[in-house]
């Protein structure tokens, strides 16, 4: 459904956009991340046909966005991060407006009435822009965009401005409209991409440093098998047992205290269920185990060690627990080290069962 190939954007000497390359297929749902300055908005206006490129091609459901515009932006539906909207306009009046201005062949009445029921603006269907909140707002922008039911939706930051409760509807929303649409998100807000998203392209420096289907990015989050565990006993002698233990590969000691009892992180093997048998050991030592928490980490986590790992950064840094950074490191390594030599694959030496590791 959209089709980048060899996207490259100059302005002066300043390279916005670096020889990238990416395909979203149809009924996908594709995150367009990256730090402020990467390149994405640039990406977006080319691919809206706002912008053209220096070198490269983009082409929505076969149209080149370039040579025939008027034909691949009518497969387009954009709301940009500052939604379009005309403040003295009553919301029939804007979508009625841009209903003509997209000359949409469909019944008016009935196809406006289902957007607004979509986006849940009915109620505020006869009321002026201008006095609406930003959150209705954003949503009216919601509504111009899916005028027409174009194939392919764009949205740069379709969340913000909206309260906890708006932005619950705006993901659901947009997995519905990954039914039936292709959708690419744009936005900083990486808990919604991890919510929404089927695949998620990181963009940093003009050029794409990961590609990888979210639920991959998930798995390897949930399986870094680290815990935090307090333990009441002599600190040396409960980390040493804790080294010396078959199927714990790290142990360190932090320096909070809770009395006579200890904070430790520990990693165990890939397979390794440390719990009952590191339960009953301490129990056999008559050392008490008063807490025992697992330590995810989460999607912010992997970006920013893909980012700075990608930017060349000789130490990435964290304020977050002894340990977790070689953990962040190494996942961002592979995905970096798989984007590199198979721009769309998955990268599945990082994520195959351990049974076919063996194999």
């Amino acid at each position: 459904m959209i089709k980048i190939e060899h996207l490259v954007k100059n302005y002066g000497t300043n390279c916005a956009v670096d020889d990238i390359s990416f395909e979203v297929k149809k009924g996908e749902i594709v995150g367009l991340l990256g730090p402020n300055g990467a390149g994405k908005s640039t990406t977006m206006n080319i691919l809206t046909g706002y912008l053209s490129a220096t070198s490269g091609s983009v082409s929505i459901a076969g149209f080149n966005v370039l040579d025939n515009p008027m034909e691949a932006k009518k497969h387009i539906g954009y709301l940009p991060e500052q939604p379009p909207l005309y403040m003295d306009m009553t919301v029939e009046e804007y979508l009625i407006f841009n209903y003509n201005l997209k000359g949409c062949k469909l019944n008016r009445t009935k196809h406006l009435e289902e957007i607004c029921d979509v986006v849940k603006i009915r109620d505020v269907y006869h009321r002026v822009i201008k006095n609406l909140s930003k959150g209705y707002r954003q949503r009216v922008g919601i509504a111009q965009a899916l005028i027409g039911s174009p194939e392919v939706i764009i949205f740069d930051e379709p969340t913000v401005g909206l309260d906890p409760k708006q932005i619950i509807e705006v993901r659901n929303l947009l997995r519905n409209l990954g039914r039936d649409h292709t959708v690419i998100l744009s936005t900083h807000i990486l808990q919604e991409v991890q919510a929404v998203c089927d695949r998620i392209v990181i963009i940093n420096k003009g050029k794409i440093v990961a590609n990888e289907l979210t639920e991959n990015i998930t798995r390897a989050v949930e399986n870094t098998r680290r815990f935090q565990i307090k333990i009441c006993g002599p600190q040396k002698e409960v980390l040493a047992m804790l080294r010396a233990k078959s199927g714990i590969v790290s142990a360190e000691v932090l320096s909070q205290r809770d009395g006579d009892a200890y904070t430790y992180t520990i990693e165990s093997e890939v397979g390794v269920d440390i719990r009952k048998n590191l339960f009953y050991t301490l129990a056999e030592k008559n050392w008490p185990l008063i807490g025992m928490e697992a330590l995810g980490m989460s999607l912010e986590d992997i970006f920013i060690a893909i980012v700075d790992q990608s930017s060349n950064k000789k130490k990435y840094e964290r304020r977050s627990t002894k340990g977790r950074t070689k953990v962040e490191q190494e996942i961002a390594k592979n995905i970096l080290e798989k984007t590199t030599a198979q721009d769309s694959d998955g990268f599945s030496a990082l994520f195959d069962s351990d049974d076919n590791k063996k194999n």
